[in-house]
């Protein structure tokens, strides 16, 4: 079963364009949500909870449509947005006690058990929280409810290494008995490659590719070349950076002719969304 199920959403501002994003998470299972700032990650997710009304396309989650059936399925959803502020001078138990009453499946003893897992106090005003404390309120309020689909934009921002390899265990765990199925965006993709099962890949606003992380990793190689090699493979790079030994470059695996000689390697995440955001410096 699909946990959720994007089909061609897209939405149309003056300077920026959703266009046609499609991609699927099965249940159970963790996916890195990835694309250089701009790219169209929070609004893709603010869309899929029906934060933002989409121009067209249809949202599924766990089996039902959005539309269809919001109010029962926001009891199964829980979301975290790292730009979103609480009333700072509430206490947190004052915030949490409005919060719960929104949610049928409310469990106060999961909720203390991460407000002590996370040291959180909940007497503390959330003006006095930093960052990290934020986010790490927000979690617990999202995990407390039962929710079968956590979406989180940027959960790891503003957490020291530490703290964000704590977080990462808790998504493993979650996730191990098939149950709860986890969409979370960020840039920090050393986390990803420590945790998600899938990768899905934005870039102005387009699904560039949407796959199993080691699969959507292969699709890639990167060459390191000498200078009089790079005629012989320019078109058929994404990207490219010129040095004084040659070059390096980003290319599509299929495309790769190994009989070139040229040395290629297995890029990072990191290194692939680099090279296309090179591309737009050569193209654009």
């Amino acid at each position: 079963m699909l946990a959720l199920d994007v089909r061609n959403i897209s939405k149309n501002y003056a300077h920026f364009q959703l266009k046609d994003v499609s991609f699927q998470l099965e249940k159970g299972y963790i996916m890195g949500f990835i694309g250089a700032n701009g790219a169209g990650k929070t609004t893709a997710i603010k869309t899929i909870l029906n934060l933002i009304h989409l121009d067209s396309g249809e949202i599924y989650i766990l089996g039902k449509e959005l539309l269809k059936h919001e109010v029962e399925l926001k009891q199964e959803i829980g979301s975290a947005f790292g730009d979103i502020d609480f009333y700072s001078r509430c206490k947190i138990k004052a915030l949490t006690n409005v919060i719960k009453k929104f949610y049928r499946n409310w469990d106060d003893e999961a909720y203390y058990n991460y407000l002590k897992r996370f040291n959180l106090n909940e007497n503390k005003k959330i003006a006095e929280l930093s960052t990290g404390m934020k986010v790490k309120y927000r979690l617990a309020i999202a995990l407390s409810h039962g929710a079968k689909l956590l979406i989180l934009d940027e959960p790891t921002s503003g957490l020291d290494p530490v703290a964000r390899d704590n977080l990462l265990n808790i998504f493993q765990e979650l996730v191990q008995d098939g149950d709860v199925s986890i969409l979370f965006s960020t840039h920090i993709t050393s986390d990803l490659e420590k945790c998600a099962d899938y990768i899905t890949y934005i870039h102005n606003g387009q699904i560039v590719n949407s796959a199993e992380k080691e699969e959507f990793i292969d699709n890639y190689r990167l060459l390191n070349g000498k200078e009089s090699q790079f005629p012989l493979i320019q078109h058929q790079l994404i990207a490219y950076k010129k040095n004084s030994f040659g070059f390096t470059g980003l290319i599509h695996t299929r495309d790769f002719d190994s009989s070139l000689q040229i040395k290629a390697s297995v890029p990072s995440l990191e290194e692939i969304m680099i090279y296309f955001a090179k591309k737009e410096d050569l193209h654009g």
